[in-house]
């Protein structure tokens, strides 16, 4: 019989992170057990207020969860139900008979979807990449996201940067290309830019038009979601490549995006988890869009489990549990060139930390 807890953990960052519509010095995530037969996969999920599940409505979805999960017949035995010999998990199978107040919560799926994979795969004795087909020799180079400040701070986090070769830097300020002179004054390493949202078409385009000297990789979210049609005007005005973040959720999202944006941003805690991360990689590529994998401020237990399809990606912002202190678990890390090293252990690999 499986049984499942959950409980609350306090994420404090090393320094404020601020993005253009909010500011944080803590993160109030929950961790999720789910146990059966000596073995215990850990999940994660950090509440996303963008998308209106705050911190009360992604606990009591656990909660429920763990309450309703004992005896529960189609969770007798997880092996029953997975196979990943045809690289078809029906892990999804599980997920589809959860009390619907459960279901309708991305982040709380999403934590039950990490850790029934850690599960199945400590089970299994194998690696969730190896799982996934996937190589990870072929793991990308994260960023390292610097938030916004003084122009000063920002170049002092930049300096304090030293070990990552890329970085993501965060605007929408009115003040943007003050930062990204000041930026690039203290440091020549490629730069991704993220306005979070902040911008109107006609912003953006004049703002990424002031900014494409400064040698760009990509802008990331430069507009509000809903809008296809600015993306596209912005998309034909600049030559910088453009990936969406808020305008993406689910793979029910990704239809209007093609041809108006360059790429999509997918994050467990958005899509509900890495089943639903793996239906949007492969609607992504058959639409010919880039993918990032990407995240929220949370431990290297979401940060691992998404790392684990970073060797089937394009590109990858997978730093939350960079910028935190009190990391309770060991997972992914990274090499010296910011590469990300996958674990070998079974599952997601995380070892508890002291």
């Amino acid at each position: 019989m499986m049984k499942a807890t959950c409980h609350d953990y306090e994420l404090t960052l090393r320094h404020t992170f601020r993005i253009a519509r909010s500011a944080t010095d803590l993160a109030e995530n929950v961790l999720v057990l789910v146990e059966h037969g000596g073995l215990t996969g850990v999940g994660e999920a950090h509440p996303n207020d963008y998308h209106g599940e705050d911190h009360h409505r992604v606990h009591s979805a656990l909660e429920l969860f763990c309450r309703w999960l004992p005896g529960h017949p189609a969770f007798a035995d997880p092996l029953d139900s997975v196979s990943f010999e045809n690289q078809k998990p029906k892990i999804e199978n599980l997920l589809k008979s959860l009390p619907p107040e459960v279901a309708a919560i991305r982040g709380a799926v999403g934590a039950l979807d990490m850790a029934l994979h850690d599960l199945v795969g400590q089970m299994v004795g194998k690696p969730l990449w190896e799982l996934f087909g996937a190589d990870p020799a072929k793991a990308p180079v994260t960023s390292f996201t610097i938030g916004i400040a003084p122009v000063p701070v920002m170049q002092e986090k930049v300096r304090e940067a030293e070990r990552y070769p890329l970085l993501k830097i965060k605007v929408g300020t009115g003040r943007d290309l003050e930062i990204l002179e000041g930026i690039r004054a203290v440091t020549d390493k490629p730069l991704r830019v993220d306005a979070n949202a902040a911008w109107t078409v006609e912003e953006a385009i004049r703002n990424i038009r002031a900014i494409e000297p400064f040698g760009i990789e990509f802008i990331e979210q430069p507009i509000p979601p809903g809008d296809p049609g600015g993306l596209r005007r912005i998309r034909e005005a600049v030559s910088t490549p453009i990936i969406v973040d808020e305008s993406v959720a689910t793979s029910a999202d990704l239809p209007p995006l093609a041809g108006a944006a360059d790429g999509i941003n997918i994050k467990l805690m958005k899509c509900g988890g890495l089943q639903e991360a793996r239906r949007m990689l492969g609607l992504a590529r058959s639409l010919g869009l880039k993918v990032m994998l990407g995240c929220f401020v949370e431990s290297s237990v979401a940060i691992t489990a998404a790392a684990h399809l970073s060797p089937l990606v394009d590109y990858a912002d997978l730093d939350g549990h960079l910028l935190i202190a009190n990391d309770p678990y060991d997972g992914v890390a990274l090499d010296p060139a910011g590469r990300l090293l996958l674990p070998d252990r079974p599952g997601l690999g995380l070892l508890p930390r002291a």
